[in-house]
């Protein structure tokens, strides 16, 4: 390739403390498609190692593009040698065949003499690092575009929501200025997403098979497959999820899925949002903008104050999981609903049955709504006695103490709270035996959680998360965007998503001792 022809949208960073394993990892990455890989150098005892690495490498496959770095570890890398013998570095790594370098700001402003002569010869990044937050981003673009650069990269930290739109608007309010701009941590994951789409001149990734070089990254395969980086316009509706935490939810895999299905322009990430940042949330969902969203812990009951219009039955539970913007309003509804008593209705005759609800959150007041309104009888335990008495008393039912659940039965148990749901896989809400024909568990990750392998061992009925999780998902899919939703692509993307996440739960388990 050329050095001034454009580089591919996704950019493998890789950075090992061996050339054997550094290697490895890139050639798997170019066996499995990928062209465009970072080679950091500053990861090696000796940089000058990766140097012949490269010209190795690019012997083998000639068709790649290779971006070289050498950090210094006065600005979070680790080289330790100074300014000239960094420069020094990289411009033998464009001699062995590198298309592109990278050179922190810091070490740009004290050597930009001898910048020019390296872009006579490759493309020069000019970056800038943040590792604690995200400051005014206007004044640091304008002092790193004081060095004549190819692109100019600016990557800070997320530490709220609305910290990914400063990051990413930085593109659209600049012209065509060409940058790669990305907010570190999980928190930023959204502007890893979207940037290509709001203008990025690429994004990075991590290694498929190993560790990443930055908080947040993502492999290529999740921005290519599960986000289709490469598909989406930026005209594209922008959908999420957002909860805390957020790494365990199988949302994307499952509405991505589904705009791939119906071929829609549309994307569905990811946001972090702590209880204390609903506020700020609604700050960048208003920018980007977000047209909907799905609404999970912490966040069901909080969330209404932030709403325009509320669908009546959502009102009553005093919960809601779905919000959609329309007419500049943003609407929500309450679609646990669905998931609650379409797999339920398939076991018992709700009019007639006794419901144990267990919990005294979002998921379990919706819950104790339907279940009420569909005439079953219905009582509620939880953790905490005054929530479980309010709950009861505003939905119809029965309060009871968890010491008093001996000597009970039902005809089915909803449990609706997050007991047993990954991390904390070994929690189980009862102790003893469990007081229900058919138990129906709400949490879906994992998919047989403590619960669902006690109820199997004591010969239950059960009803697994997945099966709420997606009838309801089926139904949020129909809100956002009127059209029918493709069931079975859902139901597969729900179950890859969750073995894919055991897998590398237990890869991760493996690697840690």
């Amino acid at each position: 390739m050329a050095k001034g022809a454009p580089l591919p949208k996704i950019c493998i960073a890789l950075g090992f403390a061996s050339v054997d394993e550094l290697m490895r990892h890139a050639r798997a990455e170019v066996d499995s498609g990928e062209t465009f890989l970072e080679f950091r150098l500053d990861y090696l005892p000796q940089p000058m190692d990766g140097v012949r690495a490269i010209r190795q490498f690019l012997e083998q496959y000639p068709e790649c593009a290779l971006l070289a770095t050498c950090r210094r570890h006065q600005n979070h890398g680790r080289y330790n040698g100074s300014i000239s013998e960094q420069l020094r570095i990289l411009d033998a790594a464009i001699e062995a065949g590198a298309r592109a370098v990278d050179v922190e700001i810091e070490s740009a402003e004290d050597a930009a003499a001898q910048l020019p002569a390296l872009r006579t010869k490759a493309q020069l990044v000019v970056s800038f690092h943040n590792y604690s937050g995200t400051p005014a981003v206007e004044p640091i673009l304008r002092r790193m575009m004081r060095i004549p650069a190819d692109v100019y990269k600016l990557v800070t930290t997320a530490k709220k929501p609305s910290d990914n739109y400063r990051v990413l608007s930085l593109s659209r309010s600049n012209g065509k200025v060409p940058m790669v701009m990305l907010a570190m941590g999980e928190a930023g994951l959204p502007t890893r997403v979207l940037a290509t789409a709001y203008g990025a001149s690429f994004s990075y990734a991590s290694p498929t098979a190993g560790a990443g070089t930055a908080s947040g990254q993502l492999n290529a395969r999740q921005l290519r497959n599960l986000y289709r980086i490469e598909k989406f316009t930026k005209n594209a509706k922008v959908y999420g999820v957002i909860a805390d935490p957020i790494r365990h939810s199988i949302s994307p895999a499952v509405h991505n899925r589904a705009f791939q299905s119906r071929r829609m322009d549309a994307v569905y990430v990811p946001f972090l949002v702590h209880p204390a940042q609903l506020k700020d949330f609604f700050l960048l969902a208003g920018k980007l903008p977000v047209t909907g969203m799905s609404v999970t812990l912490p966040h069901k009951q909080k969330i209404i104050r932030y709403l325009d219009v509320l669908d009546p039955l959502a009102r009553r539970i005093g919960a809601v999981n779905t919000v959609v913007r329309k007419a500049g309003k943003w609407r929500g509804w309450n679609t646990d609903v669905d998931g609650i008593l379409t797999p339920l209705a398939k076991r018992v005759k709700i009019a007639k049955s006794t419901v144990l609800v267990v919990g005294n959150g979002g998921a379990a007041r919706g819950a104790a709504f339907a279940l009420s309104d569909a005439g079953a009888k219905v009582t509620v335990v939880g953790r905490n006695p005054d929530r479980v008495r309010a709950l009861a008393k505003a939905s119809g039912a029965a309060p009871l103490m968890r010491e008093q659940l001996p000597g009970t039965h039902f005809d089915a148990v909803i449990h609706a709270t997050s007991l047993g749901m990954w991390p904390h896989v070994d929690e189980c809400f009862f102790q003893g035996k469990i007081p229900g024909d058919v138990i129906f568990e709400m949490v879906y990750n994992p998919l047989e959680t403590q619960l669902i392998k006690r109820a199997k061992a004591e010969k239950k009925e059960v009803v697994d998360g997945l099966q709420m999780f997606v009838e309801q998902a089926v139904r949020q899919f129909e809100l956002f965007t009127g059209e029918s939703a493709p069931r079975p692509a859902m139901e597969r993307a729900a179950i890859e998503a969750l073995e894919n996440h055991h897998t590398a739960h237990v890869l991760a388990a493996k690697q840690g001792h």
